[in-house]
């Protein structure tokens, strides 16, 4: 037999093979139109958008309270302003310093040590290693305050609150000895 009587006759055989499958009758994957009416009235009510309440004029919105975008000197003069006609006849609120509230903000952070990472020293403040020029927020009297360490070196570290810098001594008391 020569190669083209072999190919044809291995083609033939494939084509009665298949036969029984090509006659099999299909079925439709699609439903019924009935079924699908239901489906997409269904949709339709999901999709349905409804235009929610108007909310009152007179709402406090969280996401920008008013004087959101007062700077802090003109912030600390509302709340003075506000302070002196709650109380008219009281003393003056005394009104501190950025080196004032740095000191009492830095005596405050009582760091644990120092570890070094790649020859680089990280402060360890609570749970957290603070590496120097990262900001971290210390919160003080109610209002967070975002600080700076600039230098950390040997046993002492300095931290800066806007132009303000301060040096204290990482371990304040001497260890315990058992």
């Amino acid at each position: 037999m020569s190669r083209v009587n072999k190919s044809i006759l291995l083609a033939l055989g494939a084509a009665l093979a298949a036969a029984p499958f090509a006659a099999a009758r299909v079925e439709s994957q699609l439903s019924t139109p009935d079924k699908r009416h239901l489906a997409v009235e269904k949709a339709a009510q999901v999709a349905r958008q409804v235009k929610p309440a108007a909310l009152p004029a007179a709402i406090s919105i969280p996401f920008a309270p008013p004087g959101f975008d007062l700077t802090d000197a003109e912030e600390a003069a509302a709340a003075a302003a506000a302070a002196r006609l709650a109380n008219p006849n009281g003393p003056a609120p005394v009104l501190e310093t950025d080196r004032q509230l740095l000191t009492e903000i830095a005596s405050k952070v009582r760091p644990n040590g120092t570890v070094s990472l790649n020859d680089r020293p990280l402060l360890m403040i609570g749970r957290s290693f603070v590496k120097t020029g990262s900001h971290f927020t210390v919160t003080y009297k109610g209002n967070d305050y975002d600080l700076e360490l600039t230098q950390i070196d040997g046993s002492n570290f300095t931290l800066r609150y806007k132009n303000e810098e301060i040096t204290r001594p990482i371990l304040e008391e001497p260890a315990k000895s058992p």
